[in-house]
C-alpha cells in the first residue's frame, strides 16, 4: 500500500492509502489510539480495520496524528488530532470525489476524534468505534448522533469497562431514528490481543448488512 503524506494543520502528516479499482467506491477514514501511549496507524486493530475495509472494496487511509511518526507536530489533547483528522477525510475526499459514502472508523482513542468527526462532517453515513473510552473522555457531544453505526467492546478490557460502553450504546440507542450495533467479543482485552480475527469478522459482518452500503433502510433486525 503506498505512503502518503498530508498537508495537515500543524505541517506533514504521514499516512497509507489503498485506492480501490471499484467505481464510485466507499470511502473509509481509520484512526489510531492514543499517541502518548504508543497508538501509531500500525497499531494491530488499526490494521485489521484498515484491512477489512479494503477486502469490501473501499479506498481507505490510516494515517499518524501529529508527532507521531514522521507526522509533525506534537500532542494536542485531542483538539489538534480532530484537525488532523478532518485534515485526512478532506485529502480522502479529493482522491474519490465520487465515492459512493464516506465511513470513519476508529479504536479507543481514536474513535473518540471519529465520533467528534462524525459531527462535523455530515457527509459521513456510518461509523465504527472500537473500544470508545467511554469511561475516560465526555461522548455528551452526540446530542444526537448523526447516523447509525457499530460499536464493539471486548468483555476483558482492563481500560474501558464494559459497563460504560453499554451504558453509551443505551443512550445512543434511544435517540430517535438511530440504530446502535452493539458486538462483544468475549475474552478480548482492550487491545483484541489474540481476538484480531473475531474483530475482523465482526466489522466484515457489519459491513456485509450495513444500509449505507446495501440501500436497505435501517432496521433493528440489520444493525442489531
Amino acid at each position: 500500500m503506498p505512503e502518503v503524506i498530508i498537508n495537515g494543520p500543524e505541517g506533514r502528516l504521514e499516512g497509507r492509502y489503498h485506492h480501490s479499482k471499484i467505481p464510485n467506491a466507499p470511502i473509509a477514514l481509520v484512526l489510531h489510539p492514543h499517541p502518548q501511549h504508543g497508538g501509531t496507524m500500525n497499531n494491530k486493530v488499526v490494521y485489521t480495520l484498515f484491512q477489512v475495509f479494503v477486502q469490501r472494496g473501499f479506498s481507505v487511509l490510516r494515517f499518524n496524528f501529529r508527532g507521531v511518526g514522521r507526522s509533525q507536530g506534537s500532542f494536542d489533547r485531542g483538539e489538534g488530532e480532530l484537525s488532523d483528522a478532518a485534515s485526512a477525510l478532506d485529502w480522502l475526499q479529493t482522491y474519490n470525489p465520487d465515492a459512493s459514502a464516506s465511513w470513519v472508523a476508529g479504536f479507543s482513542f481514536g474513535a473518540w476524534i471519529g465520533m467528534q468527526l462524525l459531527m462535523r462532517r455530515p457527509e459521513i453515513a456510518s461509523f465504527i468505534s472500537i473500544s470508545p473510552p467511554a469511561n475516560l473522555y465526555d461522548f455528551t457531544f452526540l446530542a444526537p448522533c448523526p447516523v447509525s453505526g457499530l460499536m464493539v467492546q471486548g468483555t476483558a478490557d482492563e481500560v474501558v469497562p464494559e459497563a460504560s460502553v453499554t451504558k453509551l450504546v443505551h443512550k445512543l440507542s434511544n435517540q430517535r431514528d438511530i440504530t446502535i450495533r452493539y458486538d462483544l467479543v468475549p475474552g478480548a482485552n482492550h487491545y483484541f490481543q489474540s481476538h484480531a480475527e473475531e474483530l475482523a469478522k465482526t466489522v466484515d459482518q457489519y459491513l456485509s448488512v450495513a444500509p449505507s452500503l446495501t440501500g436497505e433502510p435501517v432496521t433493528k433486525a440489520n444493525a442489531r
